[in-house]
Order: structure tokens, then C-alpha cells, then sequence
């Protein structure tokens, strides 16, 4: 099959994460593939390379300082729906913004476009919440990463989604376990729990922050990573505010390389995943790869997800003792059986099969 898929980014947020492993591994079954995605700010090229059999086409976005999210997103979704076309099988979106592009442009393939929704988002902006609407009632199919999304999206939109779980490159993960780069990371920071995509409020950066200020002293907070199209500096200030009233420093590396995340996450005595909306919960399952404890948000979907191998928190209280249980060594049953569990090889068999269906229909 002629498979495009399409993402907003070229930053390794989640959902291109999950693009590139999926066209990989699509590839890799025999199809020709190509991945569509915006270039915002001068990139020409993906954050880590893309094996040579997956074509990519990346559409420039030049960044402008001087512009609202709203016009932002109009702007986006106008580059890449004049860009986009070609033959294709089958169009697979996987956000609202590419997703939106593809419907302006025609580009859908015979079937009709799917699109995979990772997670549902409550948006403030006009622009985003047309953007978010659209994508989930003009796709002729849905695909989702957890059933807990998949029942939210019935609940709210009454459209069946198909549920097919992200895969994971544990092998990196484990291999990062104990390596000369962890244990550099280790010697930097010290002692550390560890936060992955950015300050953002989705992230639940400040109930975190709040959370490791009631520990005992001795370990660092660590957030790493944070591109994204949207407009947080609101919510960043608020958390810089907020960790100079609790006398705390917590350490920000910002954007990181492809070959540094691996090492960062086996490095970490724990990690923080305490976002208070999910699909899946990818970062967390590659810690769990890494043989690094998780204490979580108690949320549905991450009890769907991970069951017993991480520890929960429903709010400040409650992450401040599942970390502190961590840092003391009392950690839930190892999670790595689970983590390998989840291999693109088997997701992309079931992308496959769904697409055949699709067309068939």
C-alpha cells in the first residue's frame, strides 16, 4: 500500500514519536510510506534520522514572533494543506492540525482520511477548538491508543474508534540502563526525579514541582524536553513564580538531543508522570524499559495502561508519598516484561489490517 502519514512537528513530542516508529515499521512490512510534516522555524529534517526506506516531505513554517496561537494555527494549517497531495492509499492523520490540513486539501485517499487521536484536549483558543471539533467528527475513521480514550470519544462524539496501543523501543531503554551516559547524567545531577515534555499545564508541571518541595532534601527535580506549537509562557511563569515561593530550583534542560533522552531517563531515580490528561503514556513505559520506578497521576487511562507496575497519585499529597516510596526503594513489580510487550513490529501488523479494512469498506 501507498500509506501517507501525517504529523504537525518535526520535535519529538509523542505523537511524531509514534509517526516515525510507525512508518518505520510499516516500511519495514513492504509498504511505501511517506510522512508529512510541518517545518516550523527552518527545519528541514525530523529530530533523529528516519530509516531510508520512509519517505519524508517536510513543509517550511517560518516562525513569527509576532503572531497569537490562533493565527498560528490558521497559518499552519494553510502551509501544509497547500503542500500536501500525491497518490496515497491511505492518508492517516495523527493530530487536529494535520488532520484539518488534509480535509482543506482533498487529500484522503478512497477510503476517506483516519485520523489517530492520542489524546483529547480542552482548548481555549477559537481557532484550536474548531481545529479539535473538526478532527474528530470529519475523519471517515478513528484510531485510538487507549480504550479509556477510545470511551471518551464515544461518550462525546458517539464515533467508535479502533484501539491500537503505541509500541515501544524498549531495547533502547534497557540498553541505556548502567551506560557511561547515564551514570554521566547521574555524576551531574545527582539523585533525581525526573519530568519529561516541558512546563505545560497538560504536563501537571506545578503539581509535581509542589509535590517534590514536601521531600526530604537531597533530590533534584529534572524536567527535560517541551517543544510544542502552543503558547504556555503563562503557565511557565506561574511555575517560576510558584517554585520561588517554595525556595526550591528545580533544573530545566529544555529541548534535548535524540541520543541524550535514553540516558536522562535510566539515569533518574524516578520519574514523574503526572499528567493530567493522557492516551497511552509512552514516556512512562520507556522508563519502565529503563528499569526506572514511575509514580503516575491516578488516572483511567494509566490504570488501563500500566496496572500494577507503577505507583499513583491523585493529587500533591498523594504524589509527594508514591515518589517518596520510590526514592526509598519500595517500587511496584518490575515493568519491563510489559514495555516489551508493546513492539512496533505488532502495531504496525495491526495498522495494516485496519487499513485493509478500511479500503474493503
Amino acid at each position: 500500500m501507498r500509506i501517507a502519514l501525517l504529523t504537525y512537528s518535526t520535535r519529538p513530542r509523542g505523537g511524531v514519536v509514534h509517526t516515525l516508529a510507525l512508518a518505520e515499521a510499516l516500511a519495514g512490512r513492504g509498504h511505501e510510506v511517506t510522512v508529512w510534516t510541518l517545518g516550523r522555524g527552518g527545519d528541514d529534517a525530523f529530530f533523529r534520522p528516519v530509516a531510508p526506506a520512509v519517505r519524508v516531505r517536510v513543509v517550511p513554517f517560518a516562525a513569527r514572533d509576532d503572531e497569537s496561537v490562533g493565527d498560528r494555527i490558521v497559518r499552519s494549517l494553510a502551509a501544509m494543506a497547500a503542500a500536501l497531495g500525491g497518490e496515497a492509499d491511505v492518508v492517516h492523520a495523527q493530530d487536529c492540525i494535520s488532520a484539518n490540513a488534509a480535509l482543506d486539501a482533498g487529500f484522503a485517499g478512497p477510503g476517506g482520511l483516519l485520523r489517530t487521536v492520542h489524546h483529547l484536549d480542552e482548548f481555549t483558543t477559537p481557532a484550536l477548538v474548531a481545529c479539535h471539533e473538526r478532527a474528530l467528527v470529519a475523519p471517515a475513521a478513528l484510531v485510538c491508543v487507549s480504550q479509556a480514550v477510545a470511551d471518551d470519544v464515544a461518550a462525546g462524539w458517539g464515533r467508535r474508534a479502533e484501539v491500537i496501543p503505541n509500541g515501544v523501543d524498549a531495547a533502547r531503554f534497557v540498553g541505556a540502563a548502567g551506560s557511561d551516559a547515564a551514570l554521566a547524567w547521574r555524576a551531574r545531577l545527582g539523585p533525581y526525579v525526573l519530568a519529561l515534555g516541558g512546563i505545560e499545564p497538560r504536563k501537571g508541571s506545578i503539581d509535581l514541582l509542589e509535590a517534590h518541595a514536601r521531600l526530604a532534601p537531597g533530590t533534584a527535580l529534572v524536567f527535560g524536553g517541551g517543544e510544542t506549537l502552543f503558547d504556555y509562557r503563562p503557565y511557565r511563569e506561574e511555575f517560576e513564580r510558584r517554585a520561588r515561593e517554595l525556595g526550591v530550583s528545580p533544573v530545566v534542560l529544555g529541548t534535548l538531543a535524540e541520543e541524550e533522552v535514553a540516558p536522562l531517563v535510566a539515569g533518574a531515580s524516578v520519574l514523574g508522570f503526572v499528567s493530567t490528561k493522557e492516551g497511552f503514556g509512552l514516556a512512562a513505559m520507556e522508563a519502565l524499559a529503563a528499569g526506572v520506578p514511575v509514580v503516575a497521576r491516578d488516572l483511567p487511562v494509566l490504570r488501563e495502561v500500566f496496572g500494577d507496575t507503577v505507583a499513583y497519585g491523585s493529587d500533591v499529597e498523594g504524589i509527594r508519598a508514591a515518589l517518596a516510596a520510590a526514592l526509598e526503594g519500595s517500587a511496584p513489580r518490575d515493568g519491563r516484561a510489559l514495555a516489551f510487550s508493546h513492539d512496533w513490529r505488532d502495531v504496525a501488523a495491526r495498522h495494516e489490517d485496519l487499513y485493509r479494512r478500511h479500503l474493503a469498506s
